[in-house]
């Protein structure tokens, strides 16, 4: 109706008011009445509001993160697999801020440190010999021709014993970095 409105002539417009409810324009308490007294009938089903479409397409969206996460070609051979409280690989959740950011998410450096270990992306000599092959790539502790991710955490006599290789779980991940920035 508008649209024919504003088609039929190029100088019809509409103006807006500002009418505050403390200056109790007649019109106004008349407007609020019938506002209140108004029930909506929606035409739709209520799965089709704006709420429930939201967490549908959110959980299409976890649903296929999921499948794609557990295609290996697609996550990566360098990925490292953590596991949750109950000992089952992670899945990737956005609620209550996820099982990884309640965890992370109070030290920006912590949650860097642990994105580039996860991804083996950290600065060590396995990424500088993928990277930067000119680099040096030797582990410090001479101990070992490539100071790789597996070599850190496992094997490496320059940190500390906190990683525990039979709770390869998240929390005991997160207490090694912070005890081995």
């Amino acid at each position: 109706m508008l649209v024919a409105f504003f088609n039929k002539s190029s100088s019809n417009t509409v103006n807006f008011w500002d009418c505050p409810s403390k200056d109790k324009w007649a019109h106004h308490s008349i407007v609020d009445k019938e506002t209140k007294q108004f029930i909506c009938n929606p035409l739709l089903p209520y799965k089709s509001l704006w709420d429930f479409s939201k967490k549908i397409e959110s959980d299409l969206i976890i649903n296929e993160w999921q499948m794609t996460f557990q295609a290996l070609d697609y996550k990566g051979n360098h990925f490292l697999n953590l596991l949750n409280e109950e000992y089952f690989p992670i899945k990737p959740m956005y609620m209550k801020g996820g099982l990884w950011l309640k965890l992370l998410g109070h030290s920006n450096s912590l949650c860097t440190r642990a994105t580039r270990v996860i991804t083996n992306h950290a600065l060590i000599g396995e990424y500088r010999l993928r990277f930067f092959p000119k680099e040096e790539f030797k582990c410090p502790c001479r101990a070992y021709p490539i100071e790789s991710r597996y070599h850190i955490l496992y094997e490496c006599r320059r940190f500390n014993n906190y990683w525990n290789p039979n709770k390869e779980s998240l929390q005991h991940f997160i207490t090694f970095l912070e005890f081995n920035p």
